[in-house]
């Protein structure tokens, strides 16, 4: 539906717009920001016992710290996400990165819950913000490549999201609990003066509708949220297994430490290879294949009594995640109108953001209670359940692909 359909800017306005930026200014100065504003969801995880033990709050209040930026994120997308497709989109960016940097501040210097709350919530109503401006941004600067673009994009969430703990679980001891923070702050904002050069086309007939919940009655469309919420669920609770079940596990530290870190390498080469089969072979399809697959590894993790094991699995898993998960995104963008893609992102953000606090929260509490197998089995068997009614829902655009979309 994208080459198909006017992004709201007239032909004159067309012929007199500035230049899309390059695939590399697009790579490096999105692509980073992108990575960046992931990471700054994740930072936590890795950190719950030092907040505990340095600052006395408890694991109760340490869970709600950690799934409120979830829900900011949520809300961020659904209704402020959508007025990039406005005309908004650079200054949503902008306007979200230093809400969110100004989060992150809070965090790193609050010693108490209120500050430390409080800076997570503002933290995800920045990422919330921007993130689906920089994909809207990104997927019309170059449409006949938006498999490639989306996957690279999508590739850096998930490689930021993995990093988050793996940046704390370096830093924090050396350097206190401040440094995950200030550290993904400052490269953030590393990042803002190459964004602010490049020069943005934006809509200048906005779309009737204000949100985007909407486009939810597209079946093709649910069904690709549907597929995006699992791979965050797989997410999720990925990451809030993998320091626990390490630790009990008596694995060696650079496994356990570096291990997130070396399972999001794969995504940054493997990503744009993904996303452009995704678009030329079709993203329902592709998607699916992957979360399947993932979802049985997922269980596998529940059974293997080493952590080096898990390492080696997890290994296989990255390629696959590499290969296949930028395809829901994908799918978002080749199902919605190019006016709509800003408020589309909002909704599949917001469906994953919601979906990886909530199955990070019910893993962990599985695992405290039933253990590894129980924690991870569940996982798998929620990704199977859920990709199953994904697929169900885009049955009628199963061969969607980038042929039969520009036909």
């Amino acid at each position: 539906m994208l080459p198909d359909t006017s992004d709201g800017v007239s032909e004159h306005d067309r012929q007199d717009a500035p230049k899309p930026p390059s695939p590399m200014m697009l790579l490096v100065a999105f692509g980073g920001l992108s990575a960046a504003l992931a990471a700054g969801y994740g930072v936590l995880f890795t950190i719950a016992a030092d907040y505990r033990d340095e600052y006395g709050i408890s694991e109760n209040w340490i869970g709600i710290i950690i799934g409120i930026g979830f829900i900011a994120g949520f809300l961020s997308q659904i209704t402020i996400a959508p007025f990039a497709d406005r005309g908004h989109a650079k200054k949503l960016v902008l306007g979200g990165v230093f809400v969110n940097v100004l989060g992150l501040v809070l965090m790193a210097f609050g010693t108490s819950l209120v500050p430390i709350l409080v800076g997570r919530f503002i933290s995800g109503i920045g990422i919330g913000a921007a993130a689906p401006a920089i994909k809207r941004i990104v997927v019309l600067a170059d449409p006949a490549n938006l498999g490639q673009n989306m996957g690279r994009l999508l590739a850096a969430d998930v490689f930021g999201f993995a990093m988050g703990p793996a940046i704390s679980a370096v830093l924090v001891g050396p350097f206190g609990i401040p440094s995950p923070f200030l550290v993904v702050a400052a490269a953030t904002l590393i990042l803002l003066p190459m964004v602010a050069r490049v020069d943005v086309v934006e809509a200048t007939e906005p779309p009737a509708r204000r949100f985007a919940i909407d486009l939810l009655a597209s079946r093709p469309f649910a069904g690709a949220v549907t597929l995006g919420a699992v791979t965050f669920i797989m997410i999720g609770s990925f990451d809030a297994l993998w320091d626990v079940v390490h630790k009990d596990l008596g694995t060696t530290d650079w496994i356990a430490n570096l291990g997130i870190t070396l399972f999001g390498l794969p995504l940054i080469f493997l990503g744009p290879i993904g996303g452009r089969l995704a678009q030329t072979w079709g993203p329902f399809k592709l998607g699916s294949i992957g979360l399947f697959f993932a979802a049985g590894l997922m269980i596998i993790y529940g059974f293997l009594p080493a952590g080096g094991l898990i390492f080696a699995v997890a290994m296989v898993h990255a390629v696959s995640d590499g290969l296949t998960i930028s395809s829901a995104g994908v799918a978002v963008s080749m199902v919605v109108p190019a006016d709509r893609q800003a408020g589309a992102h909002g909704v599949i953000g917001a469906a994953q953001a919601i979906s990886a606090g909530v199955m990070a929260s019910v893993t962990g509490a599985i695992y405290g209670s039933f253990g590894q197998a129980a924690a991870y089995t569940v996982a798998g068997v929620v990704m199977i359940a859920l990709t199953t009614v994904g697929v169900w829902l885009a049955r009628s655009a199963w061969n969607l692909n980038d042929a039969s979309n520009r036909a």
